[in-house]
């Protein structure tokens, strides 16, 4: 067969309120290359900064996100996407008071392996 739907995407285990569907990568279909993924990020939500060895394109559909890339703050509303380059150390969070709903492409695929998040 020359496509496959996804009806059932990998639904990520999180302990921070965000929701995760990777509809595809590693934890989805083993494909290291590239991974595509639904996510929710409730109001107030944020992660440690980290430095991944993969580049990633965010989409957002609703909502505001925050970026903190090299210390500069960059905010990113519905219709605007952004490419973060591998090797750039940057915090992802949502401050505001609607949830956000964006996509996240990485490439290669996250892995957990590859994302070096901060600890504290």
């Amino acid at each position: 067969m020359k496509y496959k739907i996804q009806k059932s995407p990998y639904v990520v285990p999180t302990t921070d309120g965000k929701k995760i569907e990777e509809h595809w990568g590693q934890a989805t279909d083993g494909n290291k290359e590239i991974s595509i993924a639904h996510m929710v990020a409730p109001s107030g939500w944020s992660e440690p900064f980290q430095t991944p060895e993969f580049d990633e394109y965010t989409y957002i559909i609703s909502g505001k996100k925050q970026f903190v890339i090299d210390g500069e703050i960059i905010i990113l509303e519905a219709g605007q996407s952004i490419k973060i380059e591998r090797n750039t150390r940057v915090q992802y969070s949502n401050p505001f008071d609607q949830e956000c709903v964006y996509m996240a492409i990485c490439l290669p695929a996250f892995s957990m392996d590859l994302v070096h998040r901060e600890e504290g």
